[in-house]
């Protein structure tokens, strides 16, 4: 029989700031469960909350010892997919999360590095999900909510586990989120199609050990 090879770890967010949905949760559900490339995937929904999120995230890195990890969390009012090259070591939160903390201007961890860089193919990840008609783009900034606290929290621990790759990924919202705020203007995509270009984008993380060499800078 052949072997499968070790799961990937998908993570996503419960809602916050008040909303009833949060599409990278409804995601991390519909893929759990999947095999993508021969590798079963593993679905979890974090707490959006300070601390909690991360410990929860390092339970199910040792529990299921991964090869490959992407997080994922909304950012309402961004096009299509972005996937995030830099976590940085601070909290500095606009709202509470969803255990009534704000924390401002304080590390993730005390005494870690400035910044934790994403380990991931992103630009082949890019790349991919252009191919497949999506919207897709590099990010320079996770914010300094709770969705940067995990991306600097995941690549913190498997710093010193290389084979491990990790990574973040931030969603648009849902047409349902969109229509319940009236606000017409903001960008969205169904959960269909955004499962599939997260499928898509794990696929090519999969399939590719190198970078790709091309331009996705920014000027501001």
């Amino acid at each position: 029989m052949k072997q499968r090879r070790k799961p990937i770890l998908v993570t996503g967010f419960e809602p916050f700031g008040g909303e009833p949905i949060n599409p990278s949760a409804e995601v991390v559900r519909a893929l759990h469960g999947r095999v993508i490339a021969g590798a079963p995937v593993i679905g979890l929904v974090l707490p959006c909350v300070f601390g909690a999120s991360i410990e929860a995230l390092r339970a199910a890195l040792d529990r299921h010892r991964p090869m490959l990890v992407l997080a994922l969390g909304q950012a309402a009012g961004r096009d299509g997919f972005t996937l995030e090259r830099i976590a940085i070591n601070l909290d500095d939160a606009r709202i509470a999360d969803n255990a009534s903390a704000q924390p401002i201007d304080q590390p993730v961890i005390a005494g870690g590095p400035a910044a934790h860089f994403t380990t991931l193919p992103i630009k082949a990840m890019v790349m991919a999900l252009r191919d497949a008609g999506h919207t897709a783009s590099v990010s320079y900034s996770a914010g300094t909510f709770v969705c940067n606290h995990v991306f600097y929290g995941l690549q913190h621990a498997l710093k010193r586990r290389r084979s491990v790759r990790s990574g973040f990924m931030h969603l648009p919202c849902l047409p349902e989120q969109v229509a319940a705020t009236g606000r017409a203007d903001t960008p969205s995509l169904p959960l269909a199609a955004m499962t599939a270009g997260v499928q898509e984008a794990l696929a090519a993380a999969l399939s590719r050990r190198l970078e790709v060499c091309s331009s996705e800078g920014a000027l501001d």
